[in-house]
């Protein structure tokens, strides 16, 4: 095999020690789809199935020098942001990917699902304005998304004219997650782009949890852009597989693990 016969991915996020989120999750779902996985880390976190309990960053020039370190062993195929913590570390990230061209996935983490903080709340501008015009694709779950937009919340009725007011504020496409919607026996997300904006739908997992599903997401989208799916194409196979990874996840001690298993799609 040839160093061209296989993608080459980034993900530069937080790392979970239960292994069901951050950084963990993205490389478990790179490798599902046949892909080499590098993990730039941007913070060390204590957190499981009660929530977030500690948030050590990684120095902003450190984080940089990572990336730096990744793009001379080979530029990535495809690279999915996640937990970044601070403005000083968003700016670090974003001057790190000057002159990168492939596609980049903007997961805007700002709480974890358990709960506890992962962006320090002066650090969202820098995440609106210097990041996000930056995205291929952007994959905020609707508190997220009212944050970046300035208002209290996301209304019921109102996701689709959210999702396209978000790609007004510069990346390519959107995928709000709507996850957090109460109620309803399907998992609808909906995807903004320039053609407009379609509704994802999938049946309700009940019972599982949804810790690790965002960065799941996300790290599914940037390796199927990666291997040339058009954006529309890679949003749903990319919801298949959490679909997937949800149906066959199980119970691990008190937590929840998806099933990161290959064939997932």
């Amino acid at each position: 095999m040839s160093q061209h016969d296989y993608q080459f991915l980034c993900t530069i996020a937080g790392s979970d020690p239960t292994g069901g989120a951050g950084l963990q999750a993205d490389l478990k779902t790179f490798a599902a789809h046949g892909a080499i996985g590098t993990a730039v880390v941007t913070a060390v976190t204590v957190q499981d199935r009660e929530g977030v309990h500690e948030v050590s960053p990684v120095a902003p020039d450190i984080v940089a020098a990572q990336i730096g370190a990744v793009r001379r062993t080979r530029e990535p195929s495809g690279i999915k942001t996640g937990m970044l913590w601070s403005a000083a570390l968003i700016e670090a990230v974003a001057g790190a990917l000057d002159g990168y061209d492939g596609p980049l996935v903007v997961d805007p983490v700002l709480v974890a699902t358990a709960g506890g903080a992962l962006l320090e709340a002066e650090a969202l501008p820098a995440m609106r304005d210097v990041l996000l015009p930056r995205a291929r694709i952007a994959t905020p779950n609707l508190p997220e998304a009212a944050a970046l937009l300035g208002v209290p919340s996301i209304d019921a009725g109102s996701e689709a004219d959210a999702a396209r007011a978000l790609v007004a504020l510069g990346p390519e496409a959107v995928l709000l997650k709507g996850g957090h919607a109460e109620g309803g026996d399907e998992a609808v997300d909906w995807l903004a782009t320039a053609s407009g904006v379609e509704a994802l739908r999938l049946p309700w997992v009940e019972g599982a949890s949804g810790h690790g599903t965002g960065c799941t997401l996300a790290s599914a989208l940037a390796a199927r852009l990666a291997l040339g799916d058009r954006v529309p194409d890679a949003a749903w196979t990319a919801k298949r597989y959490v679909h997937r990874a949800l149906v066959g996840g199980a119970a691990i001690g008190d937590g929840w693990m998806l099933d990161h298993r290959p064939n997932a799609d």
